[in-house]
């Protein structure tokens, strides 16, 4: 065996890592290894949120400032012991009318990924064979509005889902803007609940349109926080809570407290700057998974 290769065994699993020293994202000098003791040490608040859901990976072999792709189709030699659904592909590229999804349910799958530079985890609102029991807003800021901007809109977009009986978590997209997470009852197709979220954009964006927007045109977005309802769309992915991002520092999709939104929206962290890896592993420590509520499913939409 290559002296850069060498088996390790993971609950089980016998995996062989390789290029432990590789260094994924340059400047900040974080190696791959430091990507899989990451995802390692992270995965007790990770994996529930990626059980049972279909799993798209961001892929960069040679680091974030190299080339990268996409990947929803299990790749050659993966293990046996890897779940993997064969599901329909909506909006495929390729043309592909189903494809053999991966699936994270435990550490070694977890790890195994992480081997493979699959430094984005993104999933789908719903659990394999089901429907929905997550409505997800992303909140778009276009420049020269900032995460700032999306922490106020988040604020904002808190209250009027309350006022409908829905309870909001947010949480940073690890690169430039945000993400409000609401279980809901998994009862109501994909399109219902767009439709809702499209509903609530809009009026919103009426109220407040010198801050927020709800079409799509890029150029209507200057100044402002589009909110993407989109998101529902059954062909969509976001990124996973606590997934890795593609950023010059190994910034992570971070959930956040209602008073860290507040502060974010009045100028300081984490409008400031994003959450790193080191930082969220201490979070989870102290404080759990401040999106457990998420798995506990939650009411239908008014629609």
């Amino acid at each position: 065996m290559p002296a850069d290769r060498f088996p390790v065994d993971v609950q089980g699993r016998t995996l062989e890592l390789s290029n432990l020293d590789k260094v994924l994202y340059p400047a900040a000098g974080f190696t791959k290894g430091e990507v899989i003791d990451y995802y390692t040490r992270v995965a007790p608040v990770l994996l529930p949120h990626l059980a049972d859901r279909a799993l798209t990976r961001i892929r960069y072999p040679n680091g974030v400032d190299g080339n990268s792709f996409f990947e929803k189709n299990a790749p050659a030699a993966t293990p046996d012991w890897v779940r993997t659904e064969n599901l329909p592909a909506p909006g495929s590229t390729k043309g592909r009318e189903t494809i053999d999804y991966v699936v994270a349910e435990d550490l070694p799958t977890l790890v195994w990924l992480a081997n493979l530079a699959a430094l984005e985890l993104h999933t789908p609102q719903w659990k394999i064979g089901e429907h929905p029991d997550l409505m997800v807003v992303d909140l778009d800021p276009g420049a020269p509005a900032s995460l700032k901007q999306c922490c106020q809109v988040a604020l904002l977009l808190r209250d009027r889902l309350a006022a409908d009986g829905l309870d909001a978590y947010p949480k940073t997209s690890g690169k430039k803007g945000m993400q409000l997470c609401c279980p809901i009852s998994g009862t109501q197709s994909a399109d219902d609940v767009s439709a809702y979220a499209r509903r609530i954009a809009q009026e919103l964006e009426r109220e407040h349109p010198k801050l927020i927007v709800s079409k799509m045109a890029k150029n209507l977005r200057s100044g402002k926080v589009f909110i993407d309802w989109s998101q529902n769309n059954a062909a969509k992915t976001t990124v996973a809570p606590y997934s890795l991002r593609a950023q010059p520092v190994p910034a992570v999709s971070t959930p956040l407290t209602w008073d860290e939104v507040a502060a974010g929206a009045a100028g300081k962290r984490p409008a400031t700057k994003p959450y790193t890896a080191a930082e969220v592993l201490k979070r989870a420590e102290k404080s759990g998974d401040l999106l457990a509520p998420l798995l506990d499913g939650g009411p239908q939409l008014p629609v």
